[in-house]
């Protein structure tokens, strides 16, 4: 399926982690002045006393490391990771430290270097209370990354610990679906049941899955369950409208991309197709404004220059057109349709030998793709005792 656009991911998990308190390590009496300062929550005066202390004992880790965590608890992550580092340079092993770097790395979005902080804290006490926690940061950050196979595993574990956790369940789900992990979906898809029977996200993922899966009756049956859970779940009817669009089924799927706009009228994805099925419909008025409104958007989108063009072309709008279908195949050179509908444009404009290069451009990509179709049906294994051409084509016995 075609990744619902802005799809409220899991990945929006609330990691409400407290920075470690650094109070436990040996402190001066001015450092414990400074200390009391912060705990009673006088920022302003706990920040300067720090401060104060750093450049008179500049040696000293402690009020680097202080200053840092009054920064990011004020989210100034930028701020906070470079006291961290001044601190780290002059005792890595200060208890504590090395967390509070991760999280304000994570929490400023560096999740590689997070990573780097929260491995040897995870790899020294792999069955600790605090293993828990790093496996869910390191599982976010891999997820952050986009390395969804390699979060995963972080994940699964951070849900053995904490299963009636949904917010982790969905997390996983959608690492899962994201590394192509279908069983993993529908297992967590399972346990989200479970915990919530009317989850519309839920049955949105298990529907992304089973239509990977090619199961596109399911898929639909879960995007259907999907909108009687929560008819108001972002993307849910522009999901279950794509997968009609996909069938063939042009009507119900324009009514379900215009309730998406009706519940999202800026969803770029539900116009565009909104508009492709009016014109499919024949009504290629009504996508019109469509097509100006989401280009006025975005530019970029090789589809509505292409279908905004057979608008064009539909109303005698030549020129108009021919600029569309340029636009669509600048944007997308091997977009066959583009380059026949430019063609057939050209030749309705008495232009042939120009409508002759772009009809043998469509048979070229055309050919291309079925040269390709080709090579993959050659690897599938076929049955015992069928009898094979030179090129692995069955033949006639």
């Amino acid at each position: 399926m075609r990744r619902i656009p802005g799809c409220r991911l899991a990945g929006s998990l609330v990691l409400a982690f407290a920075a470690c308190n650094l109070n436990a390590w040996p402190q001066t009496a001015p450092e414990q002045t400074a200390a009391l300062l912060e705990q009673q929550g006088k920022t302003a005066e706990a920040e300067e006393a720090w401060r104060a202390l750093s450049k008179t004992h500049p040696a000293d880790p402690v009020p680097f490391a202080h200053l840092g965590l009054i920064e990011a608890r004020q989210e100034h992550y930028g701020e906070a990771i470079a006291f961290y580092r001044k601190a780290m340079a002059l005792n890595p092993a200060m208890p504590g430290l090395r967390l509070n770097m991760g999280l304000a790395l994570f929490k400023d979005g560096q999740y590689r270097q997070a990573i780097q902080s929260f491995t040897p804290l995870l790899q020294a006490a792999p069955n600790s209370d605090e293993a828990q926690r790093l496996a869910v940061l390191m599982g976010m950050s891999l997820y952050g990354l986009g390395e969804y196979a390699a979060a995963t595993p972080y994940l699964q574990r951070a849900v053995s610990s904490d299963p009636k956790n949904l917010t982790l369940l969905l997390t996983l789900a959608h690492s899962c679906l994201l590394s192509k992990q279908y069983p993993c979906v529908l297992d967590a898809f399972h346990k989200m049941v479970a915990l919530d029977a009317d989850s519309a996200e839920a049955d949105m993922l298990v529907g992304e899955a089973l239509d990977e899966m090619k199961d596109r009756i399911g898929a639909t049956r879960e995007f259907r369950a999907a909108i009687a859970a929560n008819p108001k779940e972002p993307n849910v009817h522009f999901g279950l409208g794509y997968l009609l669009w996909m069938q063939g089924q042009t009507q119900e799927a324009a009514q379900q991309f215009q309730a998406e706009l009706d519940n999202d009228p800026e969803h770029a994805q539900a116009m565009l197709y909104l508009a492709d099925s009016e014109i499919q419909m024949n009504q290629p008025e009504s996508a019109r404004p469509l097509l100006e409104k989401l280009l006025k958007i975005n530019p970029k989108i090789p589809m509505a220059h292409l279908d905004l063009g057979i608008v064009y072309s539909e109303a005698g709008q030549n020129e108009e057109a021919l600029a569309q279908f340029k636009t669509a195949i600048a944007l997308k050179p091997d977009d066959v349709n583009a380059h026949y509908r430019l063609g057939r444009l050209y030749r309705a404009m008495g232009r042939t030998a120009e409508a002759k290069t772009e009809f043998d451009q469509s048979k070229k990509l055309n050919k291309a793709a079925d040269e390709g179709l080709l090579k993959v049906m050659q690897k599938v294994p076929h049955p015992a005792g069928s009898s094979q051409g030179p090129e692995g084509a069955p033949v006639e016995k």
